[in-house]
């Protein structure tokens, strides 16, 4: 996804997500994370357009969110593994939940 697409800010984080579809459970690591959607680095990118189910906590936060993704953003070639999904049905309150994590994420940098 490019800066231009995106309308949240992206934060870093290391997190392991569940990503499942209707035949396949996959888990993943996360790179980054908006409000609108989350970056799945080291893997192997499904299709552009594919939806997937996504399940993750949040560090520090044990609740789990649970949404549906769509493919927008793969890896160029091989060298390149990862894919940007962009969150479909995020609950108000879990798109609250990103939103507070990253705000004080961005605090705690400026504490150090």
């Amino acid at each position: 996804m490019t800066d231009e697409r995106r309308s949240t800010e992206r934060y870093p984080v290391e997190l392991w997500v569940e990503e499942s579809s209707d035949r396949e459970l996959y888990f993943q690591r996360g790179a980054n994370i908006s409000a609108g959607g989350i970056f799945l680095e080291r893997t192997i990118p499904h299709a552009k357009g594919t939806v997937i189910n996504l399940r993750f906590s949040l560090p520090g936060d044990p609740k789990p969110i649970e949404v549906k993704g769509e493919i927008v953003n793969v890896g160029e070639d091989a060298t390149d593994l990862g894919m940007g999904v962009k969150f479909l049905d995020l609950a108000e309150s879990d798109r609250e939940r990103i939103e507070t994590f990253i705000a004080h994420a961005h605090e705690h940098e400026e504490d150090s």
